[in-house]
C-alpha cells in the first residue's frame, strides 16, 4: 500500500473565534462577533397544464443584514460611520447623500493564524447602531457595541488558498 496524504479530507472544522474583519484594508479593533452572512432567494411556484407537478422558479434574492459586535474602546470608527446616516437621515432631504457605504472584508483563520477563508462584503451601510450594551454593576464582561449592516452583496474571495493542515501526514 502507498503512502497518500489525506488533504481532502477536513479532521478538524474551523473555530469561529479566529475571524479579522476589515475596511479600507485596515483590521477593525475589538471585532467580537459577526452573524448574519445569508442571501436567499424566493421560490414562485406555478403551474403549467399538468396539476400534478408544480414547477418552482427563482424570484427576488435578498442579503439579510449582518450584525457586528465589538468591544467599546476610544476607535469612534463604528459611532462616527453610523452617525453620518443619522444625522443624514434627520435633517436634509436627501438622506441617501450622507450614506458611506464600505467594502468589508472577513478573513477566516485556522488555529495557527493563517487565512483559509475569505469574504468579500459589499456597498455596506450602518443602519442600526447600540452605542453600549447591557451595563451590569456586578458584571465583569466587556461592554459591547453593536452595528447592523445593510449590503448591496457578498462573496466568497476565490483568491484564498487553503493552506496544507499541519495534521496532514502520510499514511500507510
Amino acid at each position: 500500500m502507498s503512502a497518500t496524504t489525506n488533504l481532502d479530507a477536513r479532521v478538524d472544522p474551523y473555530k469561529n473565534f479566529a475571524f479579522v474583519v476589515s475596511w479600507a484594508g485596515q483590521p477593525v479593533a475589538g471585532v467580537s462577533s459577526v452573524s448574519g452572512l445569508e442571501r436567499a432567494t424566493e421560490p414562485i411556484r406555478f403551474r403549467e397544464g399538468d396539476p400534478i407537478v408544480t414547477p418552482v422558479s427563482p424570484r427576488n434574492s435578498e442579503t439579510s443584514s449582518v450584525r457586528m459586535a465589538r468591544g467599546v474602546t476610544h476607535d469612534q470608527a463604528f459611532a462616527a460611520w453610523a452617525n453620518r446616516v443619522w444625522n443624514g437621515a434627520a435633517g436634509t432631504a436627501s438622506p441617501q447623500a450622507h450614506i458611506v457605504r464600505k467594502d468589508l472584508y472577513i478573513a477566516l483563520q485556522n488555529k495557527a493564524g493563517q487565512k483559509v477563508a475569505g469574504y468579500n462584503l459589499y456597498g455596506c451601510w450602518p443602519s442600526a447602531f447600540e452605542a453600549i450594551g447591557e451595563l451590569d454593576a456586578s458584571g465583569s464582561a466587556v461592554v459591547i457595541q453593536q452595528l447592523v449592516l445593510q449590503l448591496e452583496g457578498w462573496e466568497r474571495d476565490t483568491t484564498v488558498i487553503e493552506p496544507t493542515p499541519a495534521y496532514s501526514q502520510p499514511v500507510s
